[in-house]
């Protein structure tokens, strides 16, 4: 079954709370998550950008929207429990809830105006997502991130040989590898042969190194120049390898690098591209927007 949208899960959880007890979040997940038959994979499945579980998320929108409405209370850190509004409001026996209902509630209307409006305008209110705003806020990111990533692999492209291979280097030095910059230099040589561009240590001491060919390829890399790759390894007794491209890897070049007794990482362009923005490798931050919650430490009284 796929994960309920937190409207969907709004009714579940008023009637979930309508025996007028005090139920613990941990309760509230546990009996909401059994009652969708929610597999352990999809009870797990975790929001793009965040460690917290999507149906936890969900959850947590339906409350605090039912909470604004004052349907519920939550009056002790928690600690969920139904309200007097809500119990009147579940007599009616309503056979849906979302965001168009709660709009008849005077508290609720409130809280959307206060949560949409801007200094100098007051926007049109949304009632028909079924994404909740954290949602909204990851798809807009990974929005961004992937037109980015698609400047980074046409800018990438532009460039000359030996720049790409300046710009590997960069990302190798990001993920940890070669030390300094001076060392990373001092241990990396383009060479051009034998199937292999470059060198450059595994880690500052230089107790292993890691063999790297980068190529601006437009069509597909093929098995062919992977094995090539993998003979030139096994020629310096090597026993790992990078290999980088601006274009992609056919599946029989992926297969291949899974038997080889040789250890062999296959970037990608648009995988080099999210490691370049990951590690601030021809990126720069234009904007950064701060994601709060309440501190409830702070407000326990000791």
């Amino acid at each position: 079954m796929a994960i309920p949208d937190y409207q969907t899960l709004m009714l579940p959880l008023l009637e979930w709370l309508s025996d007028g007890k005090a139920h613990t979040t941990r309760q509230t997940y546990d009996h909401l998550i059994q009652l969708f038959n929610l597999t352990p994979d999809e009870a797990n499945q975790l929001l793009p950008n965040s460690n917290q579980a999507i149906i936890e998320n969900r959850i947590g929108w339906a409350k605090t929207y039912l909470k604004k409405a004052g349907l519920i209370d939550n009056a002790k850190r928690g600690i969920w429990q139904i309200s007097e509004l809500g119990l009147k409001f579940l007599q009616s026996k309503p056979t849906r809830l979302t965001n168009e209902e709660l709009m008849h509630i005077p508290e609720f209307v409130s809280f959307k105006q206060s949560s949409s409006a801007t200094p100098t305008q007051t926007k049109p209110i949304n009632v028909e997502s079924e994404n909740t705003p954290t949602e909204l806020m990851d798809s807009s990111y990974q929005e961004i991130r992937g037109s980015l990533v698609t400047d980074l692999l046409s800018s990438i492209k532009t460039c000359s040989p030996a720049f790409f291979e300046r710009l590997v280097l960069d990302v190798m030095l990001a993920l940890g590898y070669g030390g300094s910059r001076r060392d990373a230099g001092e241990a990396t040589r383009i060479a051009k042969d034998g199937g292999i561009d470059g060198i450059i240590r595994e880690d500052k001491l230089g107790l292993d190194m890691i063999y790297l060919q980068a190529k601006k390829w437009e069509g597909t890399v093929g098995r062919p120049e992977i094995q090539k790759f993998a003979g030139a390894l096994q020629g310096v007794k090597a026993r790992k390898g990078v290999f980088i491209t601006t274009s992609n890897f056919s599946n029989e070049a992926i297969d291949y690098v899974k038997h080889l007794e040789s250890r062999i990482i296959l970037i990608n362009g648009s995988q080099l591209a999210e490691l370049m923005i990951d590690h601030n490798v021809g990126v720069s931050t234009k904007q950064t927007y701060e994601v709060k919650q309440i501190d409830s430490d702070y407000f326990e009284e000791v």
